[in-house]
Protein backbone atom coordinates (compact mmCIF):
# COMPACT_ATOMS: atom_id res chain seq x y z
CA UNK A 1 0.00 0.00 0.00
CA UNK A 2 1.22 3.74 -0.81
CA UNK A 3 2.49 5.41 2.54
CA UNK A 4 -0.44 7.90 2.15
CA UNK A 5 -3.45 5.20 2.52
CA UNK A 6 -5.91 3.70 -0.03
CA UNK A 7 -6.65 5.61 -2.74
CA UNK A 8 -9.70 7.33 -2.72
CA UNK A 9 -10.39 7.83 1.40
CA UNK A 10 -9.92 11.13 2.72
CA UNK A 11 -5.88 11.09 3.62
CA UNK A 12 -4.97 14.67 4.68
CA UNK A 13 -2.07 16.84 3.27
CA UNK A 14 0.55 18.22 4.74
CA UNK A 15 -1.18 20.97 6.94
CA UNK A 16 -0.32 21.82 10.46
CA UNK A 17 -2.73 24.39 12.65
CA UNK A 18 -0.39 27.02 12.13
CA UNK A 19 -1.80 28.03 8.55
CA UNK A 20 -3.57 30.56 7.72
CA UNK A 21 -6.94 30.75 7.54
CA UNK A 22 -9.43 33.32 5.80
CA UNK A 23 -12.49 33.98 3.69
CA UNK A 24 -10.34 34.23 0.34
CA UNK A 25 -6.88 32.44 -0.83
CA UNK A 26 -4.49 34.59 -2.05
CA UNK A 27 -2.64 32.20 -4.52
CA UNK A 28 -0.11 33.16 -7.19
CA UNK A 29 -0.31 31.01 -10.30
CA UNK A 30 3.50 29.96 -11.15
CA UNK A 31 3.99 28.93 -15.07
CA UNK A 32 1.34 30.93 -17.60
CA UNK A 33 1.21 28.00 -20.07
CA UNK A 34 -1.50 25.58 -21.25
CA UNK A 35 -2.48 24.27 -18.17
CA UNK A 36 -2.76 27.37 -16.27
CA UNK A 37 -5.60 28.61 -18.71
CA UNK A 38 -7.28 25.43 -17.36
CA UNK A 39 -6.81 26.28 -13.63
CA UNK A 40 -8.09 29.51 -14.16
CA UNK A 41 -11.13 28.54 -15.89
CA UNK A 42 -12.11 26.37 -13.07
CA UNK A 43 -11.46 29.08 -10.70
CA UNK A 44 -13.75 30.97 -12.32
CA UNK A 45 -16.30 29.03 -12.99
CA UNK A 46 -16.76 27.20 -9.85
CA UNK A 47 -14.00 28.63 -7.09
CA UNK A 48 -14.56 32.11 -6.00
CA UNK A 49 -12.93 31.40 -3.36
CA UNK A 50 -9.63 31.54 -4.45
CA UNK A 51 -8.42 35.38 -5.83
CA UNK A 52 -5.32 35.69 -8.46
CA UNK A 53 -2.99 37.80 -6.64
CA UNK A 54 -0.15 37.18 -8.74
CA UNK A 55 1.31 35.88 -12.27
CA UNK A 56 4.66 34.58 -12.61
CA UNK A 57 6.28 33.08 -15.26
CA UNK A 58 9.46 33.62 -16.85
CA UNK A 59 8.30 34.50 -19.96
CA UNK A 60 7.23 38.67 -19.36
CA UNK A 61 4.36 38.43 -22.12
CA UNK A 62 2.38 34.92 -20.60
CA UNK A 63 2.65 36.24 -17.04
CA UNK A 64 1.45 39.76 -18.43
CA UNK A 65 -1.28 37.95 -20.30
CA UNK A 66 -2.59 36.55 -17.25
CA UNK A 67 -1.91 39.02 -14.71
CA UNK A 68 -4.27 41.07 -17.30
CA UNK A 69 -6.98 38.69 -17.25
CA UNK A 70 -7.53 38.43 -13.46
CA UNK A 71 -6.09 41.70 -12.29
CA UNK A 72 -3.23 40.04 -10.50
CA UNK A 73 0.60 41.30 -10.32
CA UNK A 74 2.96 39.95 -12.92
CA UNK A 75 6.74 38.70 -12.16
CA UNK A 76 9.33 37.27 -13.40
CA UNK A 77 11.15 36.75 -11.16
CA UNK A 78 9.73 33.99 -8.01
CA UNK A 79 12.40 35.24 -5.32
CA UNK A 80 10.76 37.93 -6.15
CA UNK A 81 7.09 37.05 -6.07
CA UNK A 82 7.81 35.28 -2.72
CA UNK A 83 8.90 38.36 -1.20
CA UNK A 84 6.22 40.53 -2.38
CA UNK A 85 3.86 39.35 0.31
CA UNK A 86 0.93 39.35 -2.02
CA UNK A 87 -0.31 35.94 -1.45
CA UNK A 88 -0.08 32.66 1.01
CA UNK A 89 -0.31 30.13 -1.33
CA UNK A 90 0.99 29.06 -5.28
CA UNK A 91 -0.38 26.96 -7.42
CA UNK A 92 3.02 25.35 -9.77
CA UNK A 93 2.50 24.39 -13.11
CA UNK A 94 5.92 23.90 -14.50
CA UNK A 95 8.22 21.55 -16.29
CA UNK A 96 9.01 18.42 -14.54
CA UNK A 97 12.29 18.57 -13.85
CA UNK A 98 11.89 21.85 -12.11
CA UNK A 99 9.20 20.89 -9.17
CA UNK A 100 11.59 19.33 -6.92
CA UNK A 101 13.52 23.05 -6.51
CA UNK A 102 10.42 25.31 -7.17
CA UNK A 103 8.42 23.61 -4.08
CA UNK A 104 10.89 23.17 -1.84
CA UNK A 105 11.15 26.68 -2.26
CA UNK A 106 7.91 27.80 -1.89
CA UNK A 107 7.33 25.67 1.18
CA UNK A 108 10.71 26.31 2.87
CA UNK A 109 9.20 30.33 2.32
CA UNK A 110 5.66 29.61 4.18
CA UNK A 111 3.33 28.80 1.06
CA UNK A 112 0.55 26.06 0.92
CA UNK A 113 1.54 24.76 -2.40
CA UNK A 114 -0.53 22.90 -5.17
CA UNK A 115 2.32 20.87 -7.20
CA UNK A 116 0.78 19.96 -10.27
CA UNK A 117 1.59 16.19 -11.21
CA UNK A 118 3.88 14.57 -11.29
CA UNK A 119 5.49 15.05 -7.86
CA UNK A 120 9.02 14.47 -9.09
CA UNK A 121 10.50 12.54 -11.86
CA UNK A 122 12.51 10.26 -9.31
CA UNK A 123 10.69 8.57 -6.00
CA UNK A 124 13.82 10.45 -4.33
CA UNK A 125 12.75 13.75 -5.44
CA UNK A 126 9.01 13.17 -4.18
CA UNK A 127 10.49 12.05 -0.96
CA UNK A 128 12.28 15.19 -0.64
CA UNK A 129 9.55 17.18 -1.14
CA UNK A 130 7.41 15.38 1.17
CA UNK A 131 10.10 15.96 3.91
CA UNK A 132 10.00 19.44 2.92
CA UNK A 133 6.18 19.68 3.49
CA UNK A 134 6.16 18.01 6.95
CA UNK A 135 8.45 20.07 8.22
CA UNK A 136 6.15 23.30 7.24
CA UNK A 137 2.46 24.63 8.92
CA UNK A 138 1.33 25.13 5.42
CA UNK A 139 -1.14 22.60 2.85
CA UNK A 140 0.70 20.66 0.31
CA UNK A 141 -1.38 18.55 -2.15
CA UNK A 142 -0.71 17.60 -5.83
CA UNK A 143 -2.89 18.02 -8.39
CA UNK A 144 -3.95 14.95 -10.16
CA UNK A 145 -7.16 15.80 -11.18
CA UNK A 146 -8.84 12.67 -11.84
CA UNK A 147 -9.40 12.15 -8.27
CA UNK A 148 -12.04 14.64 -8.68
CA UNK A 149 -13.06 13.37 -12.53
CA UNK A 150 -17.13 12.99 -12.19
CA UNK A 151 -17.40 10.37 -14.44
CA UNK A 152 -14.57 8.41 -12.33
CA UNK A 153 -16.33 9.11 -9.44
CA UNK A 154 -19.70 8.17 -10.54
CA UNK A 155 -18.04 4.78 -12.05
CA UNK A 156 -15.92 4.16 -8.43
CA UNK A 157 -19.98 4.29 -6.49
CA UNK A 158 -21.27 2.42 -8.89
CA UNK A 159 -18.56 -0.10 -8.48
CA UNK A 160 -19.41 -0.09 -4.50
CA UNK A 161 -23.05 -0.04 -4.83
CA UNK A 162 -22.52 -3.64 -6.65
CA UNK A 163 -23.54 -2.53 -10.42
CA UNK A 164 -21.81 -5.09 -12.05
CA UNK A 165 -20.78 -7.91 -9.73
CA UNK A 166 -17.32 -8.73 -9.02
CA UNK A 167 -14.70 -6.58 -11.01
CA UNK A 168 -13.02 -8.96 -13.02
CA UNK A 169 -11.18 -6.14 -15.73
CA UNK A 170 -10.68 -2.81 -16.87
CA UNK A 171 -9.07 -0.89 -19.71
CA UNK A 172 -7.58 2.46 -19.61
CA UNK A 173 -7.21 3.94 -23.30
CA UNK A 174 -6.10 7.49 -23.62
CA UNK A 175 -5.08 7.51 -27.59
CA UNK A 176 -5.37 11.45 -28.46
CA UNK A 177 -3.39 13.49 -31.07
CA UNK A 178 -1.19 16.43 -29.50
CA UNK A 179 -3.19 19.20 -28.61
CA UNK A 180 -2.00 22.66 -30.16
CA UNK A 181 -1.69 24.77 -26.40
CA UNK A 182 0.30 21.88 -25.39
CA UNK A 183 2.55 21.20 -27.99
CA UNK A 184 2.25 23.84 -30.37
CA UNK A 185 5.89 25.20 -29.93
CA UNK A 186 8.82 24.91 -31.34
CA UNK A 187 10.49 23.01 -29.21
CA UNK A 188 7.68 21.81 -26.58
CA UNK A 189 9.36 20.85 -23.50
CA UNK A 190 7.19 17.47 -22.96
CA UNK A 191 9.15 16.39 -25.89
CA UNK A 192 12.83 16.61 -23.87
CA UNK A 193 13.58 13.29 -22.24
CA UNK A 194 15.41 15.27 -19.50
CA UNK A 195 12.59 18.07 -18.69
CA UNK A 196 9.23 15.64 -18.88
CA UNK A 197 11.09 12.86 -17.33
CA UNK A 198 9.82 10.26 -19.82
CA UNK A 199 7.33 10.41 -21.94
CA UNK A 200 3.21 10.04 -22.16
CA UNK A 201 3.56 7.05 -19.65
CA UNK A 202 4.53 9.86 -16.35
CA UNK A 203 3.18 12.46 -17.81
CA UNK A 204 -0.28 12.22 -19.22
CA UNK A 205 -0.85 8.61 -18.17
CA UNK A 206 -1.43 9.59 -14.61
CA UNK A 207 -4.53 10.83 -15.16
CA UNK A 208 -5.55 7.08 -16.25
CA UNK A 209 -3.76 5.30 -14.11
CA UNK A 210 -5.21 7.12 -10.49
CA UNK A 211 -8.89 6.22 -11.75
CA UNK A 212 -7.92 2.16 -12.32
CA UNK A 213 -6.28 2.71 -8.38
CA UNK A 214 -9.67 3.93 -7.00
CA UNK A 215 -11.48 1.52 -8.47
CA UNK A 216 -9.12 -1.78 -8.49
CA UNK A 217 -7.09 -0.87 -5.81
CA UNK A 218 -3.28 -1.25 -5.65
CA UNK A 219 -1.55 -1.67 -8.41
CA UNK A 220 1.60 -4.17 -7.37
CA UNK A 221 2.78 -5.27 -10.96
CA UNK A 222 2.93 -4.49 -14.65
CA UNK A 223 4.67 -5.57 -17.92
CA UNK A 224 4.72 -3.36 -20.36
CA UNK A 225 6.05 -2.26 -23.75
CA UNK A 226 7.09 1.29 -24.96
CA UNK A 227 7.03 2.90 -28.72
CA UNK A 228 7.92 6.06 -29.91
CA UNK A 229 5.49 6.67 -33.00
CA UNK A 230 5.73 10.71 -32.59
CA UNK A 231 8.29 12.20 -34.78
CA UNK A 232 10.79 14.64 -32.54
CA UNK A 233 9.32 13.43 -29.02
CA UNK A 234 12.69 12.04 -27.25
CA UNK A 235 10.32 10.07 -24.32
CA UNK A 236 8.24 7.40 -25.04
CA UNK A 237 4.85 8.24 -27.14
CA UNK A 238 2.99 4.67 -27.09
CA UNK A 239 2.89 1.83 -24.44
CA UNK A 240 0.71 -0.54 -24.01
CA UNK A 241 0.70 -2.42 -20.72
CA UNK A 242 -0.73 -5.15 -18.23
CA UNK A 243 -1.18 -4.09 -14.72
CA UNK A 244 -2.08 -6.14 -11.93
CA UNK A 245 -3.75 -5.13 -8.08
CA UNK A 246 -4.33 -5.94 -5.57
CA UNK A 247 -7.47 -7.08 -5.06
CA UNK A 248 -7.08 -9.59 -7.78
CA UNK A 249 -7.88 -7.91 -11.02
CA UNK A 250 -5.74 -6.92 -14.40
CA UNK A 251 -6.13 -4.38 -16.03
CA UNK A 252 -5.25 -3.06 -19.29
CA UNK A 253 -3.29 0.81 -19.94
CA UNK A 254 -2.77 1.96 -23.09
CA UNK A 255 -1.51 5.60 -23.83
CA UNK A 256 -0.46 6.51 -27.11
CA UNK A 257 0.75 10.97 -28.86
CA UNK A 258 -1.05 9.66 -31.94
CA UNK A 259 0.81 10.87 -35.01
CA UNK A 260 -2.53 10.60 -37.34
CA UNK A 261 -6.46 10.62 -37.02
CA UNK A 262 -8.28 8.03 -34.35
CA UNK A 263 -11.03 6.85 -34.71
CA UNK A 264 -13.53 6.29 -31.12
CA UNK A 265 -12.60 4.71 -28.59
CA UNK A 266 -14.05 4.53 -24.70
CA UNK A 267 -11.31 6.20 -22.18
CA UNK A 268 -12.41 3.39 -19.76
CA UNK A 269 -14.14 -0.16 -19.27
CA UNK A 270 -14.68 -1.68 -16.18
CA UNK A 271 -15.48 -5.46 -16.90
CA UNK A 272 -17.32 -7.64 -14.01
CA UNK A 273 -19.14 -10.64 -13.43
CA UNK A 274 -22.80 -9.18 -13.92
CA UNK A 275 -21.61 -6.52 -16.48
CA UNK A 276 -19.96 -3.42 -17.71
CA UNK A 277 -19.45 0.20 -17.14
CA UNK A 278 -18.01 1.99 -19.78
CA UNK A 279 -16.74 5.93 -20.30
CA UNK A 280 -17.15 7.00 -23.93
CA UNK A 281 -15.06 9.72 -24.97
CA UNK A 282 -17.72 12.33 -25.23
CA UNK A 283 -17.67 12.16 -21.35
CA UNK A 284 -20.86 9.55 -20.71
CA UNK A 285 -21.05 6.59 -18.25
CA UNK A 286 -22.69 3.66 -19.52
CA UNK A 287 -24.02 1.01 -18.10
CA UNK A 288 -24.43 -2.84 -19.49
CA UNK A 289 -25.63 -5.68 -17.80
CA UNK A 290 -28.70 -8.44 -18.18
CA UNK A 291 -31.59 -5.92 -17.80
CA UNK A 292 -30.10 -3.54 -20.18
CA UNK A 293 -27.74 -5.91 -22.69
CA UNK A 294 -26.79 -2.44 -25.68
CA UNK A 295 -25.96 -0.09 -22.36
CA UNK A 296 -28.05 2.46 -20.64
CA UNK A 297 -26.55 6.10 -20.04
CA UNK A 298 -26.19 6.23 -16.34
CA UNK A 299 -24.80 9.62 -15.93
CA UNK A 300 -23.00 12.72 -18.26
CA UNK A 301 -19.61 14.24 -16.99
CA UNK A 302 -16.99 16.71 -18.70
CA UNK A 303 -13.33 15.94 -17.85
CA UNK A 304 -12.33 19.84 -17.00
CA UNK A 305 -14.95 19.76 -13.90
CA UNK A 306 -12.22 17.84 -12.56
CA UNK A 307 -10.03 21.02 -12.01
CA UNK A 308 -12.95 22.58 -10.41
CA UNK A 309 -13.00 20.07 -7.65
CA UNK A 310 -9.27 19.89 -7.36
CA UNK A 311 -8.56 23.47 -7.01
CA UNK A 312 -12.05 23.69 -4.48
CA UNK A 313 -10.51 21.25 -2.13
CA UNK A 314 -7.25 23.15 -2.01
CA UNK A 315 -8.97 25.86 -1.15
CA UNK A 316 -11.15 23.99 1.94
CA UNK A 317 -7.76 22.57 2.71
CA UNK A 318 -5.87 25.73 3.53
CA UNK A 319 -9.45 27.88 4.53
CA UNK A 320 -10.77 25.07 6.79
CA UNK A 321 -8.18 22.71 7.07
CA UNK A 322 -10.73 19.53 5.66
CA UNK A 323 -8.42 16.85 4.87
CA UNK A 324 -8.18 16.82 0.49
CA UNK A 325 -9.70 13.66 -1.30
CA UNK A 326 -6.12 12.40 -1.54
CA UNK A 327 -3.25 13.41 0.46
CA UNK A 328 0.06 13.87 -1.56
CA UNK A 329 1.82 10.98 -0.77
CA UNK A 330 -0.91 8.62 -2.99
CA UNK A 331 0.50 10.34 -5.98
CA UNK A 332 3.78 8.25 -5.07
CA UNK A 333 1.64 5.06 -6.71
CA UNK A 334 1.27 7.21 -10.36
CA UNK A 335 5.00 7.47 -10.19
CA UNK A 336 6.10 4.04 -9.47
CA UNK A 337 3.91 2.62 -12.21
CA UNK A 338 5.30 4.51 -14.55
CA UNK A 339 9.30 3.52 -13.31
CA UNK A 340 7.72 0.03 -12.82
CA UNK A 341 6.46 0.22 -17.30
CA UNK A 342 9.86 1.98 -17.96
CA UNK A 343 11.69 -1.00 -16.29
CA UNK A 344 9.59 -3.43 -17.63
CA UNK A 345 10.44 -2.42 -21.07
CA UNK A 346 13.73 -2.56 -20.61
CA UNK A 347 13.90 -6.21 -18.31
CA UNK A 348 11.13 -7.82 -20.74
CA UNK A 349 9.31 -8.97 -17.35
CA UNK A 350 7.10 -8.28 -14.91
CA UNK A 351 8.24 -5.54 -12.69
CA UNK A 352 7.07 -5.02 -8.92
CA UNK A 353 5.54 -1.03 -8.72
CA UNK A 354 6.47 -0.79 -4.59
Amino acid sequence: MPPGGPVGCGVGGARRSGARVDDTLRMAMVGCGAIAQWHLHAIEAAVPEISVAAAVDVDPARAAALAARTGARAFTDLDEALASGTFDAVDLMLPHHLHESVAIRCLDAGMHVLLEKPMAPTVEACERILAAARSTAGVFMVAENAQYWPEVLLVRDLLEQGAIGEVITARACSFVPPLEEFFGAEQPWRFSKAAAGGGVVIDAGSHWIRPLRMWLGEMTETVAALGHPFPGMEGESLCRALCRFERGAVAVFDVMLAPGPLGPDPLFRVTGSEGELVIEGIGRVKHFDGAEPRGIVVGQGNYLQSYEGELADFASAVLHGTPPAAGPEVALGELRAALAMYRSHETKRWESVW
